[in-house]
């Protein structure tokens, strides 16, 4: 064997990337051995974190794939073992940091993670599909994204992602599916069916304290949390756990829809949150001549960013328009998000452009550990 070659295998594997952690199993400390024969055949073994991971075939695939690549490499033969106790626990330290420590890590000082909370007045007006577009195309951009689907009792998130596996538990540490390269967790990954959730206050907040602090979403760039309509117990907790959440408002042109949902915005002079901006979803329907028919009637959502802005005192906009579109329907029904399967419609451009305006946000320094030592 010569060393080139084992620098190149090497190589390779750095490029074979943890479906659920995302991060290269050689940085993970997956790789238990590499065997290279004379003749170029490999044989790698691969650590998985628990013996049922749903995701083996794709580490086995991807594994193979970037062996094969490599000149000099006859054959690969990928084995399959599973990290003991102490491995296990050695990887969840070096993923949370010294000691393993729980808690919620979008509240630490240096954090520089943007936090959004996607909240309306009433049910049916799409914020469940604004949120996973939206994540979407941020992660499209090439920025890490998570989503919590905090809409306990209306979950909706894993089907209009086409998510269908279950989280991977290691010990008490959680890894969400990936889908489009957005993390996402809901409360729907846990029941059977379409088994309906059934629980009060105390236990809403337990969950999604729990999504914050045992899931593992690792560096993100932005999490999205799709919360459950009006100003209930999860909007109370989100301010509690997640302080300093930004609220994004969706709602729909009629003034009826506008009046409900400033209250979600209005939340935020009692919980000290700051509202990102508004969002008008089914803003219009274009007819085939280019002419636009308004069934929702019109102007509900600059008056809402109006009305918030004198309410909580600071400037809230109005992020964008998104005309009614049965390709934006179809997207969810499929569970591919628009702005990926049809990102030349005017719906799926609508979303991209307010995906964009948040991505330029820029991250506060307040609290922030800067390393800055006085001379």
């Amino acid at each position: 064997m010569s060393t080139t070659l084992e620098q190149a295998v090497n190589a390779a594997l750095t490029t074979v990337i943890d479906p659920e952690l995302r991060r290269p199993i050689t940085e993970l400390g997956m790789v238990d051995s590499i065997e290279i024969a004379d003749d170029g055949r490999v044989r790698l073994a691969v650590l998985l974190t628990i013996a049922g991971c749903p995701l083996r075939d794709t580490i086995t695939a991807d594994s193979e794939r970037a062996l094969s690549a490599v000149p000099g490499v006859t054959a690969v033969e990928v084995e399959l073992k599973v990290m003991n106790q102490a491995q296990r626990d050695a990887l969840k330290e070096q993923l949370r940091g010294a000691g393993g420590q729980r808690g919620i890590p979008f509240n630490q000082p240096g954090s520089l993670t943007k936090v959004f909370a996607v909240a309306s007045g009433k049910g049916g007006v799409g914020k469940s599909s604004v949120t996973v577009n939206l994540a979407c195309a941020l992660a499209a951009q090439g920025l890490r994204v998570g989503i919590v689907d905090a809409d306990v009792y209306g979950f909706s998130v894993p089907a209009l992602m086409g998510i269908t596996q279950p989280p991977t538990r290691v010990d008490d540490m959680i890894l969400p599916p990936v889908a489009y390269g957005v993390k996402v967790i809901s409360i729907g990954m846990f029941v059977t069916a379409n088994q309906p959730v059934a629980w009060r206050g105390p236990m809403l907040h337990r969950a999604l304290e729990q999504f914050l602090t045992d899931v593992y979403f690792g560096d993100l760039d932005a999490l999205f949390l799709d919360l459950p309509p009006g100003t209930g117990d999860i909007a109370i907790s989100v301010a509690q756990l997640l302080p300093k959440a930004e609220i994004l408002v969706v709602t729909t042109p009629q003034t009826a829809a506008a009046d409900v949902a400033e209250r979600a915005g209005a939340i935020a002079t009692q919980t000290g949150q700051s509202v990102a901006g508004v969002i008008e979803n089914m803003s219009y329907l274009e007819m085939p001549d280019g002419g636009r028919m308004e069934l929702f009637g019109s102007g509900g959502g600059a008056v809402l960013a109006e009305r918030l802005t004198a309410t909580v005192g600071a400037d809230v906009p109005l992020l964008g328009q998104i005309p009614l579109d049965i390709l934006l329907r179809e997207g969810g029904d499929a569970g591919s998000p628009i702005v990926l399967g049809q990102p030349e419609t005017p719906a799926a451009v609508a979303l991209t452009s307010i995906a964009g305006k948040l991505a330029a946000k820029p991250r506060g320094l307040t609290e922030m550990k800067l390393g800055l030592q006085p001379r």
